[in-house]
């Protein structure tokens, strides 16, 4: 299984619309660095939920359910891919920006690295420690 991380402005596309929708489709994105990294999502691979511009806080983690496909918003729906998502969990504790810059073992984060990068990987490593910050257990 990978990680990933994966923003949403909330006041375009929060958590809690996902919540409501059960699953929802993570289109829109217009980055190709980006777009790779959605091709290279498998079903069951996991990611954050952040909330980029009101909160700036990973909120919650979702799961892949669904392989890379045309992405519906684009009209000629051959450049740009988009995948399935559904919710998994809400963390027990929201992980602000601050703080992820702030923790040293996430100094190499890509999101920290290529902080408009809209979808990034997570490493297996880093992905325990922001379930550590979160006070989630197990990952």
């Amino acid at each position: 299984m990978a990680y990933w991380l994966m923003k949403s402005e909330p006041d375009v596309y929060s958590y809690d619309d996902l919540v409501r929708e059960g699953e929802g489709t993570w289109d829109g994105v217009r980055n190709h660095l980006a777009a790779q990294h959605l091709k290279a999502m498998q079903v069951g691979d996991q990611a954050l939920f952040y909330h980029s511009n009101i909160g700036k806080e990973a909120v919650a983690v979702m799961t892949i359910s669904g392989a890379a496909i045309p992405d519906p918003t684009e009209p000629e729906g051959t450049r740009w891919v988009a995948v399935k998502v559904k919710p998994l969990r809400k963390l027990s504790r929201s992980i602000p920006l601050a703080v992820i810059k702030g923790e040293p073992r996430l100094a190499e984060m890509a999101m920290i690295r290529q902080s408009r990068l809209s979808v990034s990987p997570v490493r297996d490593s880093e992905w325990a420690v922001l379930m550590e910050l979160a006070s989630e257990n197990g990952g």
